[in-house]
């Protein structure tokens, strides 16, 4: 280092002496004192957001605890759909319709798990909300690829009246002396359930579970959010949870060799690519499919043409539900009755669960059903479908398409197209872009100039 030629010489002063003066001197002492008060700050950093965690959490527990508790009304004169199924609130079918519904997985906000990547925070709550939608949508998925087929733990699988509340049916299948030893409580979900969907059930949540090497957990799932910009504690839309979602499946080919994931293209479903997607060799089936659709159905708020179109697919067996919800606030949606969409709320804040051993199922369910109307539905959404085989496929174009196409007085919210996706084409494609979407025999123009989270505005 050269001495600064605009400083001032003293008469004596050495070279040298200009060196030493280009830097500062502290003593032993005192850098050691400046580290253990940089330590301190961080410290004490750390110390106020993990305050403010907790803060947040008894917030939400105390805010949606007592909701949890509250009973929506459910006419009797309407069926509830629910997940391709339809249900009349009368007698047996009622307890049905309740059976049905508390058999759903159910993801919310955990608390005290190892902190997240890229941060000391230790639970999800007040941010998370869309990623544990995702987990419930992707976990539906699973049933219906793991279970088997037609297995909604209901029928001859009856459960007498336990700590979720469920009524007692007569063709439970358990004995009085059964019943009286579950290790000094109520009989969990774990004990009505066969050995091998017992099996399959447990499984699936450990996929789930809030530990860094669960492949479907949520510190899986914050860290495949990166690649999107995305880090703990941030908000996540339901279209980059769907690109998650499909990362963290292609991850997990080791546990699900026989699952792909497809997410739509600017509201269009290329055949092409998902037949590319599951086609094998001969004699190998075709690989079951989630197809994933992020959608905008308005601009600020949902526009209630579109009503018509998200109840028929709610009908459909093959949909799997919808990641959606109020502005900032996501729920799972899984079904309807008259003008209001049922759903499982993830804002409830629970303690995080081991599941390496013989774990408690009962949090992992919710017994009492939620109701809120369409007119109160986030426009920004993201919708999901399953296909088992090729010929499910098939059927699965031709029953959504169907349903989409309901309404004679828009464009449809999504569409089905032969081909591929022109990745060349989209690379060239200026920001400013207008996406076409073909109905019948017209051509609507989508402006795109304002989209708000990467949705195509229709």
């Amino acid at each position: 280092m050269k001495p600064s030629t605009s400083s001032a010489q003293f008469v004596g002063q050495s070279t040298a002496d200009d060196l030493m003066d280009d830097w500062v001197f502290f003593s032993t002492e005192s850098a050691v004192s400046q580290g253990l008060e940089d330590s301190r700050d961080d410290q004490e950093a750390e110390d106020k957001g993990r305050f403010k965690d907790k803060l947040v959490s008894a917030w939400n527990s105390v805010k949606y605890g007592w909701t949890l508790k509250q009973k929506s009304k459910f006419s009797k004169r309407s069926p509830v759909f629910m997940l391709g199924k339809s249900y009349e609130l009368k007698d047996e079918d009622q307890q049905h319709f309740r059976w049905c519904f508390a058999s759903l997985l159910w993801f919310t906000y955990r608390r005290g798990f190892r902190p997240l990547p890229g941060s000391s925070l230790t639970t999800d709550s007040g941010w998370g909300c869309v990623l544990r939608s995702s987990q419930m949508l992707l976990a539906q998925g699973l049933l219906l690829h793991l279970m088997p087929p037609g297995c909604t733990w209901s029928g001859n699988q009856r459960v007498v009246k336990d700590d979720m509340d469920l009524m007692h049916s007569v063709n439970d299948g358990f004995s009085s002396s059964e019943r009286e030893s579950k290790r000094s409580r109520h009989l969990s979900w774990g004990s009505i359930l066969d050995r091998p969907v017992e099996s399959t059930h447990r499984r699936i949540l450990r996929w789930f579970a809030d530990n860094p090497t669960a492949p479907f957990g949520i510190h899986r799932l914050v860290e495949l959010g990166k690649s999107s910009g995305k880090k703990a504690g941030d908000w996540y839309g339901p279209s980059i949870a769907a690109h998650i979602l499909r990362k963290a499946v292609e991850a997990a080919v080791v546990d699900l060799p026989n699952l792909v994931v497809y997410v739509a293209q600017d509201c269009t479903i290329y055949l092409q690519d998902v037949r590319k997607l599951c086609e094998r060799p001969l004699p190998q089936h075709w690989k079951s499919v989630l197809i994933l659709v992020p959608v905008r159905l308005g601009g600020q708020d949902l526009n209630p043409s579109y009503i018509t179109s998200v109840k028929k697919l709610l009908m459909l067996e093959c949909c799997i539900g919808i990641i959606g919800g109020k502005p900032k606030h996501s729920l799972f949606f899984v079904g309807f009755q008259d003008d209001h969409l049922l759903y499982l709320d993830p804002h409830y804040c629970q303690p995080t669960v081991d599941v390496t051993n013989n774990f408690p199922l009962e949090s992992f369910h919710c017994k009492n059903p939620r109701k809120m109307p369409f007119s109160r539905m986030d426009p920004s959404c993201t919708i999901g479908f399953y296909a088992k085989g090729q010929m499910e496929f098939e059927s699965l174009c031709a029953s959504v398409n169907e349903a989409v196409s309901a309404s004679a007085e828009t464009y449809p919210m999504f569409i089905f197209e032969e081909g591929k996706t022109r990745e060349e084409a989209r690379a060239n494609t200026p920001t400013h872009s207008v996406t076409f979407l073909q109905r019948k025999t017209q051509l609507g123009r989508v402006d795109t100039n304002n989209s708000m989270d990467e949705f195509v505005l229709l």
